[in-house]
């Protein structure tokens, strides 16, 4: 039931217009003839169901991690989702905000123990051998660089992406220790029969660039593509985006809502402290983007 609840406020989420993909640009077209300089407003909820490949780091303890969505949903007790997307445009210009929060559990056959200690194994008796918490903000402004074919049906936007990307990781290992376990030197603490490797909340900031092109197939219908990379290894990061959202909207009394659906992949790799201290986070979080938006 609990995974059944869990996944429910993943989908209900909805999509987005992802970190970029606006819609409704018929109503956005309208508004700009009439005003150009008129603020038009988008907000966004979505669900994305991702799945999960790489590895973690915690103590000094790695753990290489491969889990789809399904595999998360029907092993986990822990997984949980909640994102949102907001958008403000002034003419060629406009900010935007996108957060992400999850928190996902891996069993034993979803994580592999890399560097093993005789005595201690990844737990298969504790509610999750790996637990994943998550929280992502992300604030920039997107700035139109070139338009081809007008307003209307055909028109294609291309815009530069610039801003921030600030990443919360907490990591949690459980391992089955028994008494012949050395886990001093790792700092691992105990409880009962477990060693928890507790890697503590780590956070950094990302800067990013990247481009975004959106083509209206249609009066209701627009594709969006984004790409971005950023981290540049300034703080020992990484990080790199794809995303691609289909949108199709239906015109109300002064706005438009529209329903989404697309992929979306974000990579990072970063690295901190050594030995006993070692934090480590090289992964690829991807899947669909499901939800609705609203623009005005």
């Amino acid at each position: 039931m609990v995974r059944k609840l869990a996944a429910a406020a993943l989908v209900v989420g909805g999509v987005l217009a992802c970190p970029g993909a606006a819609t409704a640009e018929p109503a956005a077209a309208d508004t700009a003839a009439a005003n150009p300089d008129a603020w038009r407003f988008q907000a966004a909820t979505y669900g994305w169901l991702i799945s999960v490949s790489g590895s973690t780091t915690s103590h000094g303890q790695t753990v290489d991690t491969n889990a789809s969505f399904i595999d998360l949903l029907q092993k986990s007790d822990s997984l949980i989702g909640y994102m949102g997307y907001l958008e403000a445009d002034k003419g060629p210009v406009g900010v935007y905000a996108d957060f992400v929060f999850t928190k996902m559990g891996f069993t034993t056959s979803q994580a592999a123990y890399r560097n093993p200690l005789p005595g201690l194994k990844l737990s298969g008796t504790a509610n999750a051998a790996l637990t994943m918490q998550m929280f992502i903000v992300e604030l920039g402004g997107v700035h139109e660089l070139a338009r081809w074919g007008g307003d209307g049906s055909g028109a294609t936007r291309l815009e530069a992406v610039g801003g921030l990307r600030y990443w919360n990781v907490n990591l949690v290992g459980t391992f089955d220790a028994l008494l012949t376990a050395d886990t001093t030197r790792f700092n691992l603490s105990r409880s009962g029969g477990f060693a928890l490797a507790d890697s503590g909340t780590t956070a950094w900031v990302d800067p990013l660039v990247g481009l975004r092109l959106r083509h209206q197939l249609a009066p209701n219908q627009t594709i969006t593509l984004r790409g971005d990379i950023g981290g540049f290894n300034l703080q020992n990061s990484l990080s790199w985006q794809a995303i691609a959202v289909y949108s199709y909207d239906w015109q109300m009394s002064g706005y438009r809502i529209a329903a989404l659906a697309g992929f979306r992949a974000l990579g990072v790799t970063y690295n901190s402290g050594s030995g006993a201290t070692a934090f480590g986070l090289n992964e690829v979080f991807y899947g669909p983007v499901l939800g609705a938006s609203v623009r005005f």
